[in-house]
Formats: C-alpha cells, structure tokens, sequence
C-alpha cells in the first residue's frame, strides 16, 4: 500500500512538473478562472487516486495527460479563433469609463462600489474622482489609468464613501463624526434633492465631494 501511494505521488508529481512546463509561465495575477479550474482538477485527480487501490499510476498518468492536452488544445483554439476568447478565458470589464462609473458592468460583475474602492487604494489611489479608466480583468485583477492633472496629485488622499446605490453609509459617517443631516444639507448644496437617485457619493476634508447619480 505505502508503496503504491509513494509511486503515484512521484508519478504525479513529475506529470505535473511536466505540465507546468508545457502550459508556459504565468504570474498568479494572470490566471483566469478557467486557468484555475484547471489547476484545482489537476490537483483533484491526483489526491482522488493516491488511496484507490483500483487506480493504477498508468491511469493517474493518462488522466492528467488527457486533461492537460484537453486544455492545450483550447488554448491552442483561443489563440487561433479570437472570437473563442470571451467565452473560454473571459474579458475585461470596463468599470469606470472616462471618469464615469459604469453601473451595468459593476452589477454584471457583482461588484460593490467599496469593493472597487478597495481595488483602487491597492493601487495607491483613494478617491474616485481621480480614476479616468478602471478595467476589471479577467484574472480579477484591476488595470487603472489615472486622470491628468496640471494640480498636485492628490490621489493619495483619504475619502469617505457617503452614499452607496442610494444608501446612506451610516458607519462612514460615525466614523468622521458626522450625522445624515449634514449628509443631507451637504448634498442639497450641490444640487442634489434625492439620495434614492445616487449611485455613489465620497467626500473627504481636502476635494470636498464627489457624486455620481443613476443614469
């Protein structure tokens, strides 16, 4: 038995050795989620078959051999028919465009205005109105491009979201010390009547406030 399992766990680990090398090099941040999947199921094959007596380590190698040359012949078709792309690997997802948030890829993509935010201060950046484009990529990643301007950069600057998908961010406001009247008051200011109609608000001491409404 001990035997068995040592022999299949040197096979597979030489078959997987073998199939890193064939599939090319790939930072982590560049795998896509059919590259994981991938992954997970080599990984899945080789623990499923180390305590199965009935599993030879010729059928270990044939099953990660088959599922390997499965995902090199994709690869081999996505890079050989663009349109495949999309639909097999995925493709980035516009989430900010030209400054403008865009709300339809957000929802498609099942992502929250503080989750974009935390992408966005990873990158050293703090507020949204400083963000020109904002691309989701495939592998999760986020690729920013930021607005230019002839004024300090004062992207670094902390900012508070106020107002997320017509919400008011009651624990954004305990923090600063403030209440949802000066939310209110601050809002009216700036023309804004209805919280219900406000996608996003952020606000900080040094550029003030920053509104994007639905639509």
């Amino acid at each position: 038995m001990i035997t068995t399992i040592t022999i299949k766990i040197i096979a597979g680990f030489l078959a997987l050795m073998l199939v890193i090398r064939l599939i090319g090099k790939k930072e982590l941040a560049e795998v896509t989620p059919f590259d994981f999947i991938f992954i997970v199921m080599l990984g899945g094959i080789l623990e499923e078959s180390l305590y199965d007596d009935k599993v030879r380590v010729w059928d270990v190698l044939y099953t990660i051999g088959l599922w390997t040359a499965l995902n090199l012949i994709i690869n081999l078709l996505v890079r050989k028919f663009e349109k495949l792309r999309p639909v097999i690997k995925g493709e980035p997802s516009i989430l900010v465009n030209n400054g403008t948030l865009n709300i339809e890829e957000l929802k498609k993509n099942k992502m929250e205005s503080e989750q974009l935010r935390s992408l966005l201060r990873q990158q050293g950046v703090f507020s949204m109105q400083k963000v020109k484009y904002a691309l989701l990529e495939p592998g999760g990643q986020i690729s920013m491009l930021k607005k230019e301007s002839s004024e300090q950069d004062t992207s670094g600057v902390l900012t508070h979201l106020l107002i997320d998908e017509g919400q008011i961010e009651k624990r954004a406001l305990a923090k600063i010390e403030k209440d949802e009247q000066w939310v209110i008051s601050l809002l009216k200011e700036e023309g804004y009547e209805d919280i219900k109609k406000i996608y996003y608000a952020e606000w900080s001491e040094e550029n003030g406030l920053y509104v994007q409404s639905y639509g």
